[in-house]
């Protein structure tokens, strides 16, 4: 079995004795294509990782030590995959925190700890988090029903968030008025409102169980303009010091807030008035940091095995300007995924290719993504217009 460094007791004694294990196991709850990175950086540290997932085909399958079939929100599920770990660590949120509490409170190490999944799994908890300790954030109104949202006429034109579930677009509805209620989704949720918004960055930030921080440099996303995922991102966002010095302060606050050990990627709307305000945060790799693979020296998935392992944070260091592009399945294709393109696209200097595994593409699911490296932004975009038109998913 691998083995691995870690510091010993490193978070009661603060101390800097390393000691090895050869049967340390680590397990991350869920099993998509943020696992299967996370999975190919733990080679490097020659870790034992063992995967939970529903999906018996999904992207961690074939390339985890163990893989185990089941559900990450089932309690009994979660607990008893535990029980044989020395670590646990997530690459989606929606697990079920109160059996990763119930390990903790027996001794097992966990990281991101359950409390902090609790509060950013339910949007609800995460938008009232940022309003308690003075995080800056859009105006909202927790609902617990659908009759509730008319009460919040000054809102409109607002976005409803149900509190849990909800992810890539999902379980988000814009409302641009009291007459679009008969869109509205009913249950526990949120109202906020529509923000006018100059760009859209994200920080992301880690913690060690030291307290040792270390962010990468702010990245720009552009969204798609019907399905609300990340169709392309520029690093290091276009935007000028001051308001990188400010992203990076409100996600380090939002990291220190929750006393948060791992990576923790936080969204943040610039405003068309120059003010940044907190979106979301996720607690775990992020769309926004796929192009740390190639463009910085540390990637954010060796990064977070740094940060849960007690290890010194390794330098985020930008290499490049670099791109990163989102391979969504085309729309009106749905089957066993071919490739379209591919040899076009890997005869672009600088092209780095990255699928996931999935052998089956539907329309806008993610099944892959491509870095793009230029000593200029100008070249970014030019070379990713080129692969947005040749390359394509399709069945």
């Amino acid at each position: 079995m691998a083995g691995v460094f870690i510091f010993s007791n490193f978070e009661k004694k603060q101390i800097s004795i390393v000691e090895f294990y050869q049967d340390f196991k680590l397990g991350i709850l869920g099993g998509g294509q943020l696992g299967r990175m996370l999975i190919q950086s733990a080679v490097d540290l020659n870790l034992y990782v063992c995967t939970l997932d529903p999906d018996k085909e999904a992207p961690c399958a074939k390339i985890a030590h163990e893989f185990v079939l089941g559900d990450p929100t089932d309690y009994d599920t979660v607990y008893n995959f535990g029980k044989d770990k020395n670590l646990i660590t997530i690459e989606i949120e929606n697990v079920n925190a109160d059996a990763l509490q119930a390990l903790a409170n027996e001794g097992k190490t966990i990281f991101p700890q359950p409390s902090c999944i609790k509060i950013i799994q339910d949007k609800r908890l995460q938008k009232q988090f940022y309003r308690n300790n003075s995080i800056p954030t859009s105006d909202f109104e927790l609902i617990n029903d659908i009759d509730e949202l008319s009460k919040f006429p000054h809102l409109f034109p607002a976005f409803q968030k149900l509190g849990k579930s909800g992810y890539d677009g999902r379980g988000v509805q814009q409302l641009n008025s009291v007459s679009d209620l008969s869109k509205a989704m009913d249950g526990p949720s949120l109202i906020e409102k529509q923000i006018e918004f100059e760009k859209e960055i994200s920080v992301i930030v880690a913690r060690n169980s030291k307290g040792e921080k270390a962010h990468f440099p702010v990245t720009e996303m552009i969204f798609h303009p019907v399905h609300n995922l990340v169709e392309y991102l520029m690093a290091p966002a276009q935007i000028t010091e001051a308001q990188e010095k400010e992203a990076v302060e409100i996600a380090e606050r939002v990291i220190e807030s929750l006393g948060m050990v791992g990576l923790l990627a936080v969204e943040m709307f610039l405003t068309k008035d120059g003010k940044i305000l907190v979106n979301e945060a996720a607690p775990r790799p992020h769309n926004s940091g796929h192009q740390t693979i190639e463009a910085n020296f540390t990637s954010q998935y060796e990064q977070l095995l740094r940060a849960i392992l007690g290890l010194p944070l390794g330098s985020t260091k930008q290499l490049k300007p670099a791109a990163m592009v989102n391979l969504l399945g085309a729309d009106g294709y749905s089957g066993l995924a071919k490739y379209e393109g591919l040899n076009d696209v890997l005869g672009i200097e600088g092209v780095h290719i990255h699928l996931y595994g999935k052998k089956i593409t539907k329309p806008f699911r993610k099944m892959g993504h491509i870095t793009i490296l230029d000593d200029e932004v100008s070249g970014l975009k030019q070379k990713a217009d080129i692969i947005k038109e040749k390359f394509r998913v399709i069945a």
